[in-house]
């Protein structure tokens, strides 16, 4: 199965003016959603729940990867709709538990840009709404303070980090979302991707991370936890938010998507709402490719549930999308892939990850298995409990395993 990368870099550039009105929202079926739980995703739920005439429920939280398969698998399913990202669509796909949208896009599809509809072959499996990207977010302050520039390549965050706690400053300045499991594994993708490495090999489902790239990618890791939080193992992207907002963190690799909640969320410092910086993703080891990956936030409708119940998703969540759900408190929260859309200040790191040609994240039927195994087998060598090359042996043993268990190899 082939997926076809989505034209992220010309959505963004999308700033016309908004479409027609669209009618209130009535359905007469039920719709329940399941996503992440950041605000852009937060706006898209609660605007879905504008609609009468039927219940519209939603579970966003940060556990909706382990959940979002199991909850469309039943018959009925719990939900009737997954918000997902081009990481994440994979897996629904793989245990066909998602449809196609071809005729639900034909019936109530007006006012949809054509740069919205993810396509695999000839079937529309998902609308995206938004687009994403890890980048450099930083305390300009602190960095004037230690005399240092902005950093542009790791190998210069490592000299900003080790400046500042030379100099007193912070004596753990980095931020990383290096939690064990997806988020490590995550990180290891964008920085793996910045030293040229490949997953797999051309054309096939075997693993190519055992690789120098991989080798070269687990070491900058490695050096840059050296001044992170010593519970970095532990820190999500939420918990490195936090740390990034107490005053405890001058610099990091942190997603778009979150970058206006770093300075209005309730209970941040003001040095730290004062001294709030965004900038490009870096790069590594001499590359001119991102260490980072490029990602779309889009939804989708569930197979295991009645055709109104169907429709009625659609329409729904149509609506949470809608142009007018654009406003002063909304547009900031995203990269919107929605016609009308403004970018913010907030915006200019995922516009430059687009703009240098960031790699798009891997929409391959089995990435999600090298994700997982990657997640599971790299704590032991962050650690210290094991080499580079024997941590990403036990990774590409693990995804083959699984590989081979889902048909992907022989």
């Amino acid at each position: 199965m082939f997926f076809r990368k989505v034209a992220i870099a010309s959505a963004l550039a999308i700033t016309a003016a908004a479409g027609s009105a669209f009618a209130d929202c009535e359905i007469n079926a039920r719709v329940s959603i399941v996503g992440n739980e950041f605000a852009a995703i937060q706006a898209v739920g609660a605007a879905a729940q504008e609609c009468t005439g039927a219940s519209v429920e939603s579970n966003l939280t940060s556990e909706h990867q382990t959940i979002n398969v199991a909850g469309l698998s039943g018959n009925p399913s719990e939900y009737t709709t997954a918000i997902i990202a081009n990481s994440s669509i994979v897996a629904l796909m793989n245990e066909d538990v998602i449809r196609p949208l071809n005729d639900l896009v034909e019936k109530h599809g007006d006012g949809l840009q054509a740069s919205q509809l993810i396509k695999i072959g000839d079937n529309i499996m998902a609308v995206a709404f938004m687009a994403n990207a890890q980048h450099l977010m930083f305390r300009k302050d602190i960095l004037e303070q230690a005399g240092v520039e902005v950093p542009t390549t790791y190998e210069e965050m490592l000299e900003v980090a080790n400046a500042i706690r030379e100099q007193g400053i912070m004596q753990n300045p980095v931020g990383g979302a290096y939690k064990a499991g997806w988020n490590l594994a995550q990180e290891f993708n964008n920085m793996f991707l910045g030293y040229g490495g490949s997953h797999f090999n051309a054309g096939s489902a075997e693993p190519n991370i055992n690789t120098e790239a991989g080798v070269n990618a687990l070491n900058m890791m490695k050096a840059l936890s050296e001044y992170m939080n010593p519970d970095f193992l532990t820190h999500d992207s939420n918990a490195t938010n936090a740390e990034y907002r107490a005053g405890n963190v001058a610099i990091m690799n942190m997603w778009g998507s979150r970058a206006s909640q770093q300075t209005t969320t309730e209970g941040v410092l003001e040095e730290v709402v004062a001294g709030h910086a965004i900038a490009a993703p870096l790069t590594v080891g001499g590359g001119s490719t991102p260490a980072s990956t490029l990602w779309w936030d889009g939804w989708t409708v569930g197979k295991n549930i009645s055709d109104a119940e169907a429709e009625a998703t659609f329409i729904a969540m149509k609506h949470g999308i809608r142009p007018e759900m654009l406003n002063e408190e909304t547009s900031p929260l995203a990269v919107w892939l929605i016609e009308g859309y403004e970018p913010t200040d907030d915006a200019q790191g995922v516009f430059a990850s687009a703009q240098m040609g960031t790699t798009p994240y891997p929409m391959l039927p089995y990435m999600g298995l090298m994700h997982s195994a990657l997640g599971n087998e790299l704590a032991d060598f962050m650690q210290g409990k094991e080499s580079a090359e024997q941590a990403l042996a036990d990774a590409e043993a693990a995804y083959r395993a699984a590989a081979v268990e889902k048909g992907f190899l022989e």
